[in-house]
């Protein structure tokens, strides 16, 4: 659908450029009449026109999201209509993607549609708000699903950063290691190795190892970045391919030190998510469909469409759970108290608490684990250089006091 970019004075008498979707200009120029907005200039959007933007950026955050929900349940607490919050976030949100389609809202809202239709028909809304918004707008209470929409991605945000910390620390480290490694072989590695050969310093075998690479590194420094970029760029479009979403996936549910960080985050998500669901009135197989999409992990992703497809064929959800053996018994334990007793929802919540803690409480281990692991990694090539370097001083001072 054709896309127009407008200029607009709305109702307030504010300017407004944004954007809209119609089929043709003439609907366009009606769609916002219709709105109220007094149109000062229109124009079909065109790659000279429009911002350049690539659709993996810019995307909000649940950080983002979870500010939205929280605004826009202030202003519904503070009495203003629907349509007049929407208004005034989409002048005030940071994000700019959000922005444009916290004003399409306001657009359709305005036009007539429900809050959570418009919100289904945008692509930076996830399924779980537009099915709580729909549950609050049948039942009349918007203002508590938004409440819950702000626990909800305030926890995820949470989980998302304790998760990021664990390779956060590693990561800037291993630059910093490299860099200081570059450096080293490629300028004050050669200036001292230059000295002893001048003196005429028989150099031991590994300040011969370390010269040797030192020289290949001052020859060669542009085909090592170009290898380096090669791999990390290649790398990182194999994870977005279907064997590598289940070569990462299965790292992170093997490895030592990440099992069980991957294992205590899914069933976190999978809970809190679940819960939340089936809250805004949805069936469990719905429920579960939505659940699946919002796990990182594919086996994860996979043995919930398993879950799934037992559910429809009549299962109960915990021997479902138990059958794909990848949740741990405390859910599918859970899960079944919740079941028998017709509170699966809040035993569901419950359980979600008690995995975001055990995240809290892994990523800590990790973060323990891995400091000194990377601190030790960086000490090895360090010891290696310095060695290479006073080796020969030591030789030369031996020979010194032999001459003597």
């Amino acid at each position: 659908m054709p896309v127009y970019q407008y200029t607009a004075l709305d109702k307030r008498g504010k300017k407004i450029k944004s954007t809209i979707e119609a089929r043709s200009l003439d609907l366009a120029r009606t769609s916002l009449r219709g709105a109220g907005y007094s149109i000062m200039d229109l124009k079909e959007q065109s790659v000279m026109n429009s911002d350049i933007t690539l659709p993996f950026l810019g995307k909000p955050k649940a950080k983002d999201l979870a500010v939205f929900c929280r605004q826009f349940l202030s202003i519904l607490r503070a009495g203003v209509p629907v349509n007049t919050a929407l208004g005034m976030l989409g002048q005030q949100t940071a994000n700019r993607k959000l922005a444009t389609a916290i004003r399409a809202l306001e657009t359709e809202v305005e036009q007539g549609s429900t809050l959570a239709g418009a919100m289904r028909r945008k692509s930076v809304f996830p399924p779980i708000l537009s099915n709580m918004v729909m549950a609050g707008e049948s039942s009349g209470n918007l203002e508590d699903a938004f409440e819950q929409m702000v626990v909800y991605f305030e926890r995820a945000q949470k989980t998302s950063n304790k998760v990021g910390q664990v390779l956060i620390y590693p990561a800037v480290l291993t630059v910093v290691m490299v860099i200081v490694l570059f450096v080293m072989m490629t300028r004050i590695i050669p200036s001292f190795l230059a000295t002893f050969e001048e003196m005429g310093a028989e150099l031991p075998y590994l300040t011969q190892l370390v010269m040797h690479v030192s020289d290949f590194f001052v020859a060669w420094w542009w085909l090592i970045a170009i290898v380096l970029i090669a791999l990390i760029a290649s790398l990182t479009a194999f994870r977005f391919t279907d064997p590598g979403r289940h070569f990462y996936g299965l790292l992170a549910r093997k490895l030592p030190v990440l099992k069980t960080l991957t294992v205590n985050s899914a069933s976190a998500t999978f809970c809190r998510i679940l819960s939340v669901l089936l809250g805004s009135g949805l069936t469990l197989p719905e429920a579960l469909s939505l659940t699946s999409g919002n796990l990182s992990n594919i086996y994860f992703r996979e043995a919930l469409a398993r879950v799934q497809s037992r559910v429809v064929s009549g299962w109960p959800l915990n021997a479902a759970l138990k059958e794909v053996r990848i949740f741990p018994n405390m859910v599918c334990n859970m899960t079944a108290i919740g079941e028998e007793s017709g509170e699966l929802q809040e035993m569901l919540a419950k359980t979600a608490d008690y995995y975001d803690q055990e995240v809290e409480d892994s990523t800590e281990k990790l973060m323990s684990l891995m400091e000194p692991l990377t601190i030790l990694f960086m000490a090895f090539f360090v010891v290696i250089i310095v060695l290479s370097i006073f080796l020969p001083m030591v030789n030369m001072i031996h020979a010194y006091d032999a001459y003597l």
